[in-house]
């Protein structure tokens, strides 16, 4: 969640313009809600900023950026049909990736929960990349499918040009949270075209199986990005709801019924029943495949007002079915020969992975109450988010007698090496010893220290 970025210090850095053509270049990736996206009038007028902005967020948000999804084409349209949702493409990618609400008021308090790979992006120029040259970022419409054609082409269009603003060397990729799905897509699809620009490809904290109690609860009662207070300048958890019951992104990290799970997740309701006129309270269990009835009874009755006109917005078994095909594309991915793969997930935080609605005392009548509860969860190791289950990527519950083609990782690829470290989801992002792994990985000279950062992470190696 945004409220879970880390503070980091400013500073700058670089090194010699010899160190700087020997460098491979470096694309970032963002994950969920980690791009700005502009709203446009397709005939005329300005772009306005609608993800995210602190002022007038809500109002913004309901008004340009609640969509709906058309199944014939796979995509998620704006409601408002006069205007669509672009990401803007300044300084090489990198604008729409680096503080998510770039106004003179965010930089003047410095609100460190808006500033994404902002970060990381001073550390690597610190240490000598060049925007423009050896630095790159993809940010994207993360509403979108992780493997819909736009999105695909863009990040091809992003490779090539940092492969030949470079000179030809090969790019070596750093994503975030879902942005390693939308990698992964590509590579299941374009494993020719990865395989001849990329040479590392660094992947932090993505939810490979799935994030089950944080999408579980997204999808039937929204999700709320901030507390307290400033919640009140931002977009509301209803809002938000309404959004991502039509994102085809969010149903692809449904957690994946097809993983060994050490525990599958589970979804429980308290519940009143009536027998022979005696009432009693039972708790109900939905597993990863008995969810789908349990979400399309809570969201039958969901919709919103837009324009004086009411909307329906169900659980939409479309973009389950979407989805689906998703997961078997990711299935089906495979590292190329010849590209190395490195892994990076947090650890040592309580992370939702059962979500519970109502109580023994309190319990729920009609499942469509559980869109105005609140979830109480149980909890796993990893990052607040992620299970680090799910983002390590190595299915390590697999008994020892178990053949070694059945115990290969969950994603099927061949890691040179994985790495727990003791961060929140969005803390990996400017974390020291994210960044010491990082450039370590990436080959930078020793003698190149970049930028100090405060930092209380432990690293735990998986393997």
């Amino acid at each position: 969640m945004l409220r879970e970025f880390c503070c980091c210090f400013h500073g700058s850095g670089s090194s010699g313009s010899a160190d700087v053509a020997d460098r491979d270049p470096v694309l970032l990736v963002s994950g969920i809600a980690g791009s700005i996206l502009n709203s446009k009038p397709k005939k005329f007028g300005f772009e306005t900023r609608v993800w995210v902005r602190l002022l007038l967020a809500d109002l913004e948000f309901r008004r340009k950026l609640w969509s709906v999804y058309n199944p014939e084409t796979g995509y998620t349209d704006p409601i408002d049909d006069s205007t669509e949702i672009v990401v803007p493409q300044d300084d090489y990618g990198l604008y729409a990736i680096d503080i998510l609400d770039p106004s003179t008021l965010v930089k003047c308090l410095h609100i460190s929960d808006l500033y994404h790979f902002h970060d990381m992006i001073e550390m690597l120029v610190g240490c000598g990349y060049v925007k423009g040259t050896t630095l790159f970022g993809y940010g994207y419409d993360f509403r979108q499918s992780n493997r819909i054609g736009l999105i695909m082409d863009g990040l091809k269009e992003k490779l090539e040009t940092a492969y030949e603003a470079s000179g030809g060397r090969k790019v070596n990729i750093i994503s975030h949270s879902m942005g390693g799905l939308l990698v992964s897509c590509f590579i299941s699809l374009h494993s020719d075209i990865f395989s001849k620009y990329v040479n590392k490809w660094i992947a932090i904290a993505t939810p490979f199986q799935g994030a089950p109690g944080c999408i579980n609860d997204s999808i039937l009662t929204g999700l709320q990005f901030v507390d307290g207070f400033e919640s009140f300048f931002f977009v509301s958890r209803w809002s938000m709801h309404q959004l991502l019951v039509e994102c085809p992104s969010i149903y692809e990290m449904l957690p994946n019924p097809g993983f060994n799970w050490k525990k599958e997740p589970e979804v429980l309701v308290w519940r009143t029943c009536s027998s022979d006129g005696e009432t009693s309270v039972t708790q109900e269990s939905y597993d990863c495949n008995g969810c789908v009835s349990l979400f399309a009874e809570a969201l039958k009755d969901n919709e919103l007002e837009y324009d004086g006109n009411t909307i329906p917005l169900p659980f939409n078994f479309a973009i389950l079915e979407w989805a689906a095909g998703t997961r078997e594309v990711l299935n089906k991915a495979q590292i190329p020969a010849g590209v190395s793969f490195y892994s990076i997930y947090g650890t040592s935080f309580d992370t939702p992975f059962d979500v519970c609605y109502g109580s023994e005392s309190s319990p729920i009548g009609e499942l469509s109450e559980i869109c105005h509860s609140s979830p109480e969860y149980t909890f796993v190791d990893g990052d607040g988010t992620v299970p680090s289950e799910s983002a390590m990527s190595v299915n390590s519950f697999v008994p020892e007698s178990t053949c070694k083609l059945c115990a290969m990782q969950a994603d099927n690829f061949d890691a040179v090496e994985r790495v727990g470290v003791c961060a929140t989801h969005r803390g990996l992002l400017c974390d020291e010893n994210v960044y010491n792994l990082i450039k370590n990985w990436l080959g930078v000279p020793a003698e190149v220290k970049g930028r100090k950062f405060k930092t209380s992470s432990k690293v735990v190696h998986a393997n």
